[in-house]
């Protein structure tokens, strides 16, 4: 195994171009390299709208922001962008590249950065095309530490450098202004702290989406069965299931879809009771803040993609399932794959009851 001393890197790059829920996994690779190299400089290569969260929780110490937009778009633009993140990079001379993402573009920029050590995936986890190839002169496993949560696959460079795992799970705590900013919010519209179940009704792919006329009833059950209010948190392009939840539910809920920012969204979920939620950015959030987390999976699997570091329950059908979707469902791709759709309302309801049992005793041995 390669052996590097503690000394010999100044600065790394972290190439993780995912969503939040990949950057937060992620956070736990860039502690270890933080506690194992005193002093190093750990730069992220991800979407600009991730970089204010990464420096302010000391993720890293500087982020390289790329433009999706330009990254979508015709030959010419993503070209242009591809050359202009390449500089910027270069100049910044790293000793060593992680490429966690596995694209083949994040494979391509490895390559061309330069860096004297180029750490990626081999065997990568979509086979190679004739005319790819792998920059990587230091190769990890799929998975590191003969784990299966995904989570290690992002740790899975640790192993392969011979770095101690000491950070097994994300932990971001927010900032005390982001706290402040938080119970402000809450006291505006009279919510108490660890008094509110966060619920987040949106994902990035319609397949991770439960329905929100069920997550209407199940606001409903909890709320009057243990007295929590509920707040519905999301981005701005979540407004739709957030308002149909609104519409359908028969019991006051704070709407602040698309009102915070990743930082106060952070705090908020921090003073959560719970968090309840579709497989998403936002679950693996509340589970970094140290929130219990109530997961709903469908055809992607929670030992894969649960939330971890916290006491949580996945929920998920059983597998294979009846095909809910129509034409929707597509049983080769999980994000097109409406298997969350069967979750019942019930079993949502016992899931949140247990939980909150199960931390109640916690919460009583910790006083």
């Amino acid at each position: 195994m390669l052996q590097i001393s503690p000394t010999s890197f100044r600065s790394i790059l972290i190439m993780q171009t995912k969503f939040i829920g990949d950057i937060v996994l992620a956070s736990a690779l860039a502690k270890n390299l933080q506690l194992e190299y005193p002093g190093v400089k750990v730069v992220f290569l991800c979407d600009a709208r991730f970089a204010g969260f990464l420096t302010a929780h000391g993720i890293a110490a500087e982020v390289v922001s790329f433009s999706r937009a330009g990254m979508r778009g015709t030959p010419l633009q993503r070209g242009r962008e591809l050359v202009r993140v390449v500089r910027t990079l270069r100049r910044h001379r790293f000793d060593m590249v992680i490429d966690i993402t596995d694209s083949k573009t994040s494979r391509l920029v490895s390559g061309l950065v330069r860096a004297p050590i180029r750490v990626g995936h081999y065997p990568t986890e979509r086979p190679l095309r004739w005319l790819e190839r792998q920059p990587a002169n230091v190769r990890m496993k799929p998975y590191g530490f003969g784990e299966k949560h995904y989570l290690f696959r992002y740790l899975s460079p640790l192993e392969v450098l011979g770095v101690d795992l000491r950070v097994r799970a994300p932990a971001i705590r927010p900032l005390p202004f982001e706290t402040t900013q938080a119970l402000a919010l809450l006291s505006k519209h009279h919510l108490r702290p660890n008094a509110f179940v966060a619920v987040h009704a949106g994902a990035s792919f319609i397949g991770r989406r439960w329905q929100p006329e069920r997550f209407a009833a199940a606001i409903e059950r909890i709320s009057s069965e243990t007295g929590l209010d509920a707040v519905l948190i999301g981005g701005p392009d979540e407004h739709e299931a957030a308002d149909k939840i609104m519409a359908a539910a028969k019991t006051p809920v704070v709407n602040l879809v698309g009102t915070l920012s990743l930082e106060t969204l952070l705090a908020l979920l921090k003073e959560a009771r719970l968090f309840l939620g579709n497989e998403s950015g936002p679950m693996h959030m509340a589970a970094a803040a140290g929130t219990p987390v109530v997961g709903l999976f469908g055809r992607t699997n929670p030992v894969r993609w649960g939330p971890v570091g916290v006491p949580s329950i996945s929920l998920r059908p059983s597998m294979p399932c009846d095909c809910v979707g129509g034409d929707l469902c597509r049983r080769t791709d999980s994000s097109k794959a409406c298997c969350v759709w069967r979750l019942e309302v019930d079993s949502v309801v016992e899931a949140v009851r247990e939980l909150l049992a199960r931390t109640d005793v916690a919460l009583e041995q910790a006083v």
